[in-house]
């Protein structure tokens, strides 16, 4: 696990601008093995993504359906995997990690926000800091911050937590959606690695990676965009 891991968190530095590490999103075992004869170093599975893919909304799937569609993918594949556990089921530090551990996975993406709003993120700090204790090097911690996502386009704010996660012991911060047009001062301002989004219609990974993302991820996109295709050949009557 450690080696996976040290690997995994390599592939994060020393970007060069305009190259930043993409990482797909499977959403089961099937679309991970796509993914990786593509070439692709790693995976991170979009939460929203497997629930669709079990019949769920968003963040309605049951943790342990969860941790199990995550461990399927990690078991289709060679390459490390990284899991979006939106933020964290409310499990315990030590039972989360353990979990992410059994589904043979090397990192994980944890949010700081719920259906309610923002969190505190002083109270997102200290689970971020339980989190690595146990863990210790052993995974890969993608802070997310809702900030944007959730209305308070405040760049301050959102450096302040971004700084708080990354003393916590988080290896990666994920602004979602923050504009294009921040991501330079969250790359000057925030000393860690910066993961950014690929929307359609957006700006690509290259572009994305030349404003400062080291990580690109892409959400449910590619299983939205692989569903529409599906939907296109039904209505053409599986021609």
């Amino acid at each position: 696990m450690t080696t996976t891991a040290a690997a995994f968190r390599a592939l994060h530095h020393d970007r060069a601008p305009g190259d930043p590490l993409a990482l797909p999103g499977p959403w089961d075992a099937a679309s991970a093995r796509v993914f990786e004869e593509a070439g692709f170093p790693a995976l991170a599975t979009p939460s929203a993504g497997v629930a669709a893919s079990l019949g769920y909304a968003d963040g309605a799937v049951p943790p342990r359906e969860m941790f199990e569609a995550v461990a399927r993918v990690a078991r289709a594949v060679s390459v490390p995997v990284s899991a979006d556990v939106e933020d964290g089921y409310g499990l315990p530090a030590r039972q989360l990690v353990g979990r992410l551990w059994d589904a043979g996975v090397v990192g994980c993406n944890l949010e700081d926000s719920t259906e309610d709003g923002l969190k505190d993120p002083r109270e997102q700090a200290e689970y971020l800091a339980a989190v690595r204790e146990v863990a210790g090097p052993e995974l890969f911690v993608n802070a997310r911050v809702d900030t944007y996502v959730r209305g308070v386009a405040d760049l301050e704010e959102t450096v302040a937590r971004a700084r708080l996660y990354v003393e916590a012991g988080a290896d990666c911060v994920y602004v979602i959606m923050a504009p294009v047009d921040v991501l330079p001062s969250l790359r000057e301002r925030v000393e860690a690695p910066l993961n950014a989004i690929c929307v359609a219609d957006g700006a690509s990974p290259a572009e994305l990676g030349r404003k400062g993302a080291s990580r690109v991820t892409f959400g449910p996109g590619l299983q939205r965009r692989a569903m529409a295709a599906l939907r296109d050949i039904a209505a053409a009557g599986l021609g």
